[in-house]
This record gives structure tokens, C-alpha cells and sequence, in this order.
């Protein structure tokens, strides 16, 4: 239900989309994704992000750890709620990252607590 990609490969065919960074994608127009909510509150917090940066391959099972915490915030809920509607109304989602290699990003972890709920 849940798609991850690259937003530097999104295309149309992705729709329904979102687009889930703490950070603007570089080099890519803002118009070129005027159809997909950017949703970076549901993105790593920018410490958590810069603590997993400094080490990604030794901090991934920690990183994943602690931003699963951080989804489980109360004031996220509404958010993920509105995913998971936004799947189950389109029959699937694209979530969307500037990540160079999506299975080390936060997207899969997102994914699973969005599968779960």
C-alpha cells in the first residue's frame, strides 16, 4: 500500500504522493511537486537527523529506534491518520525522500508505523 521513492525519480505515476524531509530536495522545483504535500513534521527530528548523518552505518538500529519514539508523539497522530486515510482512499501512497539509498533512510521505518496503526 505503502511505495518508497526517490523524489529525484517521481513522476506522475507516483500519485498519490508525499513528500516526507525535514529538508528541501535539492535541485528539484518546488513546481515539479506542486501536486504533493510536503509533510516534514512527520520527518526526523533535525537533531535526530544530524546525530544519524554523523554515522549512518553504526547509528541505523539506533536511528531507527528513536525516530520510531519520535512518531509515537501524540501531536504526530493527526498526521499519520491523514496517510494512512490518504492510502486507504487511493488504494496506495508514494512516500517521497531525497535519500540516496532509501532502505538507510527514516522512509521504511515510516512505512512500518504507518502499516501498523
Amino acid at each position: 500500500m505503502y511505495r518508497l521513492r526517490r523524489v529525484y525519480d517521481f513522476s506522475a505515476a507516483d500519485l498519490p504522493a508525499v513528500f516526507a524531509d525535514r529538508l528541501w530536495a535539492r535541485g528539484v522545483k518546488k513546481e515539479r511537486l506542486a501536486d504533493v504535500p510536503w509533510v516534514k513534521t512527520l520527518a526526523p527530528s533535525d537533531a535526530l537527523r544530524r546525530w544519524f548523518h554523523a554515522d549512518k552505518s553504526a547509528r541505523h538500529a539506533e536511528f531507527c529506534a528513536r525516530y520510531r519514539a519520535e512518531l509515537s508523539a501524540p501531536e504526530l497522530q493527526p498526521a499519520l491518520h491523514d496517510l494512512r486515510t490518504r492510502a486507504t482512499q487511493a488504494g496506495s501512497l508514494t512516500l517521497l525522500t531525497a535519500a540516496k539509498i532509501i532502505e538507510q533512510s527514516h522512509l521504511p521505518v515510516l512505512r512500518a508505523v504507518l502499516e501498523e496503526g
